[in-house]
Parts: structure tokens; C-alpha cells; sequence
């Protein structure tokens, strides 16, 4: 059974291949740099949380990142799938 992230990632894809109006995601999907911009403020913003916020922020500010990533990932046609199997090849 796929994990919540791997249903996230698949529901992104399946927004590029299916765009609805008005959608953040498709905003993003359709300017790459913009969704990497996009990933460098939630990695900033995870790190402050981290140093000087609260716990549930850094949560917040984490999943805002994951989300991003996902995204990025999907503009350049890349799948989580992708991410995972080289987390596995280095933890062999």
C-alpha cells in the first residue's frame, strides 16, 4: 500500500496530466523556476522553525517543503518514486 507521500506525488502528476484552472499546482507546474524558487523559501523556512520556532511549526514549514519538492520533481518530469529508490541504493 503506497505511503500518503507516494499518493501526493502520484495526485501532482495526474495535475499535470489533468490541469484544473486556477489550481496552485499547476501554477507552479507551469514555471519551473518559480517552483524552485518555491523549494529554496520552504528550505529556508524549515531551517528557521528548526532553530528558533516551535515544533508544530517546523512540522508546518517541512510539509510545505515536501510538497514543493514534489512539484519541482514533476517539473522536470521526475517521479518520488525516483527520490526513494536512490535513498535504498544508499543505504545499502
Amino acid at each position: 500500500m503506497p505511503d500518503f507521500i507516494t499518493n501526493l506525488a502520484q495526485l501532482i502528476a495526474d495535475r499535470q496530466k489533468n490541469p484544473k484552472e486556477g489550481s496552485y499546482t499547476n501554477q507552479l507546474l507551469a514555471d519551473s523556476t518559480k517552483s524552485a524558487q518555491k523549494v529554496g523559501e520552504e528550505a529556508t523556512e524549515v531551517v528557521i522553525a528548526a532553530l528558533t520556532q516551535s515544533d508544530e511549526r517546523l512540522i508546518d514549514e517541512s510539509a510545505d517543503l515536501i510538497y514543493h519538492l514534489l512539484v519541482l520533481l514533476r517539473t522536470r518530469n521526475l517521479d518520488w518514486t525516483e527520490v526513494v529508490a536512490r535513498l535504498e541504493e544508499r543505504h545499502r
